[in-house]
């Protein structure tokens, strides 16, 4: 069902969860992207058309905002719920840690990715293959791609984590995936710094009343004022629109 004229993923948290474990199964390396996505990513689809149609290419676009659920629940999706980059690596990570399924997360700080695989060891899941921290510029090269591809076919990787922020880890996604053999690319942007503790992560009760932005606001005003100011009339404005 569409939000923002994006498809998004409606059959709700638990559900995506059992459908990737069945996809992690299967004997193919399909290269599914799967990008949770927030008001930020619907409204930047909905009015850039190349990145609009990146997304229209990924595999899933989960629901990662209230006002996506809000929006999917009044259409009918009665089952949608929301589903974070943040729950659903926490998610994925433990109900794998006992299967053969191996881990690569691509993305943070230098140092980040590391903290990341201690945070899984404590999960109980030892099955993170490797980690790398791209270097920080808008667009990496296409040998530069085929270079952090290699090494993550090395590792015989299973699924490729991605925390590069949006709308840049979309992009790489979409790229890289031409070079990889894996079954899952999963763009999870923050939730690799709230899981390191970098960054603070809004308490649930705030997450379900819908004012999460509210509160990443106050904590970090100076980057994401300006986009607040552009995001959510627009979603507003857009959601009204295409109802």
């Amino acid at each position: 069902m569409k939000v923002l004229k994006t498809e998004l993923y409606d059959k709700g948290f638990n559900t995506a969860i059992t459908d990737s474990l069945a996809i992690l199964q299967e004997e193919e390396d399909n290269n599914l992207i799967v990008s949770p996505s927030d008001a930020n990513v619907l409204v930047s689809a909905r009015t850039n058309s190349a990145l609009k149609e990146v997304v229209d290419q990924f595999y899933w676009n989960l629901p990662d905002g209230m006002p996506s659920v809000w929006v999917l629940k009044l259409k009918g999706a009665k089952e949608a719920t929301r589903i974070s980059g943040y729950a659903f690596f926490e998610e994925l990570i433990k109900q794998t840690a006992k299967a053969p399924v191996q881990h690569f997360l691509c993305g943070g700080n230098v140092g980040i990715a590391e903290q990341l695989r201690g945070i899984c060891s404590t999960w109980g899941n030892e099955n993170v293959c490797g980690t790398f921290s791209p270097p920080f510029k808008e667009e990496l090269s296409e040998e530069e791609l085929k270079e952090i591809a290699q090494q993550i076919n090395d590792k015989n990787t299973t699924v490729l984590w991605v925390g590069l922020g949006a709308p840049k880890q979309l992009y790489f996604a979409h790229r890289i995936a031409k070079y990889t053999n894996v079954k899952l690319i999963v763009t999870i942007g923050a939730a690799f710094d709230f899981h390191a503790g970098v960054v603070k992560k809004a308490p649930t009760w705030i997450e379900s009343s819908g004012l999460e932005w509210f509160y990443r606001l106050l904590k970090e005003p100076a980057r994401l004022l300006k986009r607040y100011l552009r995001v959510i009339p627009q979603f507003i404005f857009f959601a009204i629109i295409d109802r």
